[in-house]
């Protein structure tokens, strides 16, 4: 007997449908556009490994929450939640190494955040190639 799905969580899909579909609910920023907006007060969110950020450094002013956490940490209604990151209105941005995680991940957060919520295209490779600051280490 064959079913048919429940809901569109039953439908099979592939990650590029995934991104795709992530991508669409976004309003995605290139590196300069992100560094404008953080200048207007947009705050940046760096996702990469712990690992990622001592080989490659990281970007100045960018808050730092691994990907395990950030849903934790940006629900505004979580116990978890970082009190900094849920406060007020402005953009959230999130980058991770090359645009792939952070798109998926802001679509996510976007669900529940009181705020909007993009992440930067190529992500912090992009960044260091665009010659937009780094920071050495962590």
């Amino acid at each position: 007997m064959h079913r048919s799905p429940a809901s569109y969580e039953d439908v099979p899909t592939t990650v590029e449908q995934l991104l795709a579909a992530a991508r669409a609910t976004l309003q995605r920023l290139t590196p300069e556009a992100t560094y404008a907006a953080m200048r207007a007060g947009a705050q940046l969110i760096d996702i990469r490994s712990d690992t990622q950020r001592a080989t490659d450094g990281t970007i100045p002013g960018a808050h730092v929450v691994t990907r395990n956490v950030l849903e934790w940490r940006l629900d505004p209604a979580c116990p978890h939640r970082d009190a900094e990151l849920t406060r007020g209105d402005h953009l959230l941005v999130l980058v991770c190494d090359e645009g792939f995680q952070s798109s998926l991940a802001a679509a996510t957060v976007q669900r529940f955040a009181s705020r909007p919520v993009t992440d930067v295209i190529g992500g912090f490779r992009a960044w260091r190639a665009a010659g937009l600051a780094v920071q050495k280490g962590p």
